[in-house]
């Protein structure tokens, strides 16, 4: 299953725009005392963050100082007496905002993989001043007129690819946020971001909290029959961990379905642990988020209507790859019939599984995991337990994402002990280039915490810029299970897969090589930003790799190849269920947005169950990836309309691994080339081009299709 790569919260999106989440050279944070650890820049190596010297209190009062530096800069441009020009105008905006640059990376990562009380209290004070900070900067009219001078004479200008591109991205975000609306509408605008980023910071808080109470607690290890030991014990220290000794506790994933539900033999059980997951956060109490994102729902439909667009979805899109929502739908209901057709296949099998087993009862969402396995396993002789062994995560990191990166593009990576970490789990990394320079420093985090977000993510802690002078800190953040003291961290495919794919969006940050900061690394469109983290997923089965990193943990000894030919065999298993969850999570998320300004606000169960059904995708048994109340994506994270980048980047990806195959594979050249022509080039150039120069040609869907194993099944054209 593909994981999602969750931006930073509301406060890296607040600002992300004007600063590229990079430093920039000017900072006038005079008024931040000299012992606030973000007063200064970093004499870390890679300016990286000195967690060892941050407190809680920091952060307020630099984010406050940062805030403040930023608009005396973003002012002094305004009101320059010189003529606008791309270098006093565009460039100096690039190199505004260091300290509030640096106080965000720092934040945005402890607040979403480590947070606490006062933590939390602090991305809810901050969140909404975040967006009237942005919104002064958009809605300044001096600014915005120097920045359009400098645009109307593009033709003229003389500029290099790169800078084009800034002026003609920054022109388009200051349009796009509302800088051409009267002074009324630009003041209501204002409202609703703060009110919207005020409750999306509520929404993240609300759903981590829901997400620790509906922890299913289970007081008989009996009912745990099915897991193995190590998972067992697992789940006794977080149990332990919740001062419930003698009990046992499986933590909540943020998606529908659980891990656990694939071994899990007391059917019981598993009915309470997937309506613990589906019911999380529709209590009736604190934590219930529906209410919220009803609200959220209505402000981003006014939004729209104020920007001049039909809806939220179309006011996104517009400066996506699929640029409208009835290109992105098309896309996606073509889809649908192949998928779900699949899907009914699979589970008919699965009944026909459980009808056999002399037992009686219909197939029903908890129940899918386990049969599809013993499916799998019947059909394949496979299972996941035959798997867990030969997948332990430092040798799959460093026998099989690393080995990848340095076979493609000649890495090579030096953990490290002196670059202070926010939490003790926390490995570095120095990334060594083919030539031995330093070119990056990476983090990982992979064990879920109570105090952890759900899901997998990558993010900057600082950014890439020729301009700025500063290199990349790059993390990956995941949820695996830790393992009790002593034993290994053993990792099902998936997991597997999560790790392959976030550092998909490290490579991307890692290789960045732009001079702008707004341009630099990942800050491209939703719809392409998936793009090299679901390519970098083909490398974990590449025969080369697999058997380099998939050694027993205990042995040393390489899967058997039978093995592995069953596991290849079983590739496009389950591949129904898989793109059908996916589709009704994306579709659902686009049935929110495309709601206008004069809808009623909604009732969020009633809403979701017409939007599944009028999708094409109600399957009782396959649920969404992520209910309405659960899907921090589109609400909390960055990705509302789009969703579908999931899928969109699902066809670039399965279209580039056709060129791959069809040059010879994994070689330097390749890789070379990928870097080069993709990884490097961030939003420098027109990314439907990008693609174009580096494939050849447009993406196509057949890659897709065959890859899904949902060719024979797809609709007539």
């Amino acid at each position: 299953m593909l994981r999602a790569r969750m931006m930073t919260m509301t406060l890296s999106l607040a600002i992300a725009g004007t600063l590229g989440l990079a430093p920039a050279l000017h900072a006038k944070g005079g008024d931040l005392p000299a012992d606030n650890p973000f007063a200064a820049a970093s004499t870390l190596p890679f300016q990286a963050p000195p967690f060892d010297r941050i407190k809680d209190a920091d952060y307020l009062p630099a984010f406050e100082a940062g805030m403040r530096a930023q608009l005396d800069e973003i002012a002094a441009i305004a009101n320059d007496k010189a003529a606008p020009t791309f270098d006093n105008t565009l460039v100096a905006m690039e190199k505004s905002g260091r300290l509030l640059a640096r106080v965000a990376g720092a934040f945005g990562v402890v607040s979403s993989a480590n947070t606490n009380d006062t933590l939390q209290k602090v991305q809810e004070d901050i969140a909404p001043r975040l967006a009237a900070h942005s919104d002064a900067i958009h809605f300044n009219a001096k600014l915005f007129a120097r920045i359009k001078a400098v645009y109307d004479q593009r033709a003229t200008l003389k500029l290099d690819p790169e800078s084009l591109r800034l002026l003609e991205v920054t022109y388009r975000e200051f349009v796009h946020a509302g800088a051409q609306l009267s002074a009324a509408d630009q003041a209501r605008l204002k409202q609703l971001n703060g009110e919207e980023s005020s409750l999306s910071a509520q929404y993240v808080n609300k759903l981590l909290a829901a997400a620790n109470k509906a922890a299913l607690v289970v007081a008989d290890k009996a009912r745990l029959a099915g897991l193995a030991d190590a998972e067992v014990a697992a789940a006794a220290e977080a149990a332990k961990a919740r001062k419930l000794d003698g009990k046992w506790v499986i933590t909540l994933q943020n998606t529908t379905q659980q891990p656990d539900l694939q071994a899990l033999t007391d059917r019981a059980t598993r009915e309470r642990l997937f309506r613990a997951s589906w019911a999380r956060a529709e209590q009736g109490d604190a934590n219930d988020t529906r209410a919220t994102i009803a609200r959220i729902a209505q402000i981003r439909a006014e939004k729209a209507k104020l920007l001049g667009f039909a809806n939220f979805a179309a006011w996104q899109l517009e400066d996506q790859m699929a640029r409208t929502p009835a290109t992105a739908l098309k896309f996606m209901r073509d889809i649908v019939p192949a998928a779900t057709a699949k899907a009914r296949a699979e589970a008919a099998d699965i009944q026909a599984l459980i009808d056999k087993s002399g037992t009686h009862f219909a197939l029903e969402p908890w129940d899918w995991l386990l049969y599809s396995e013993q499916v799998r396993k019947a059909r394949y002789d496979l299972d996941e337990s035959q798997l867990k062994p030969y997948f332990e995560l430092d040798s799959v990191l460093k026998n099989g994402v690393f080995h990848a990166a340095h076979e493609l593009y000649g890495l090579s990576f030096v953990e490290r002990k002196d670059i202070p970490v926010y939490d003790p789990d926390v490995r570095v990394f120095t990334v060594l280039d083919h030539d031995g320079s330093e070119l990056a420093l990476f983090y990982c985090d992979y064990f879920k915490r109570d105090n952890k977000n759900g899901g997998a993510w990558m993010d900057n802690l600082v950014g890439q810029s020729r301009l700025l002078g500063t290199k990349p800190v790059i993390y990956n953040v995941g949820n695996f299970t830790k393992p009790a003291p002593g034993q290994p961290a053993l990792l099902t495919l998936d997991d597997v897969n999560t790790m392959f794919h976030e550092f998909g969006h490290a490579l991307h940050g890692i290789f960045a090589d732009a001079k702008y900061p707004s341009l630099s690394g990942t800050n491209t469109a939703r719809d392409f930003v998936e793009f090299p983290s679901q390519f970098n997923e083909y490398w974990m089965t590449e025969p080369s790799v697999f058997a380099h990193y998939a050694r027993h943990y205990q042995t040393g000894a390489p899967m058997p190849q039978e093995l592995v030919e069953r596991m290849r065999r079983a590739k496009t298993f389950n591949k129904g269920y898989d793109m059908t969850e996916l589709l009704s999570a994306a579709l659902l998320d686009m049935s929110w947005h495309m709601l206008g300004a004069d809808a009623p606000r909604q009732d969020v169960d009633k809403f979701e169950v017409a939007a599944l059904k009028d999708n094409g995708t109600d399957l009782r048994y396959v649920p969404p990836r992520y209910r309405s109340s659960y899907f921090l994506h589109i609400w909390g994270n960055g990705y509302s309309a789009g969703y579908y980048a999931y899928l969109w980047t699902q066809m670039l990806s399965d279209d580039a691994w056709g060129w791959f195959k069809e040059h010879g594979g994994l070689t330097r050249a390749n890789g070379d080339r990928f870097r080069a022509m993709i990884l490097s080039r961030g939003n420098s150039e027109d990314l439907a081009k990008l693609y174009r120069d580096w494939r050849g040609r447009d993406p196509n869907v057949e890659g897709m299709l065959e890859q899904r194993g949902l060719k024979a099944a797809a609709p007539a054209k």
